[in-house]
């Protein structure tokens, strides 16, 4: 059998070589906040993994899940502050 395929290296690039626009890069930044707080959620899901919660423990938890929840609010209001009114 025959074996069919390219002759020539690929031309067009590939949508994994390429790099972030500015846009993306900026709505990266807007969105900062959030993964910060959501990073530092999981590191604390993390840390209880193999262990009993204490009373510390869940006042951490809760503490982290704030924080999620208050970066999601601003830039939730940021977005909405931002778009266009449509008229």
């Amino acid at each position: 059998m025959k074996h069919i395929g390219a002759l020539q290296a690929v031309v067009t690039a590939d949508l994994s070589d390429r790099e972030p626009t500015a846009a993306e890069l900026d709505a990266i930044e807007d969105e900062m906040p959030l993964i910060t707080a959501e990073v530092e959620l999981l590191d604390v899901q993390i840390s209880l993994l193999d262990r009993p919660v204490s009373e510390l423990d869940a006042r951490r938890i809760r503490r982290a899940r704030r924080r999620v929840l208050a970066a999601r609010r601003a830039l939730a209001n940021r977005d909405g502050a931002i778009s266009p009114e449509v008229a």
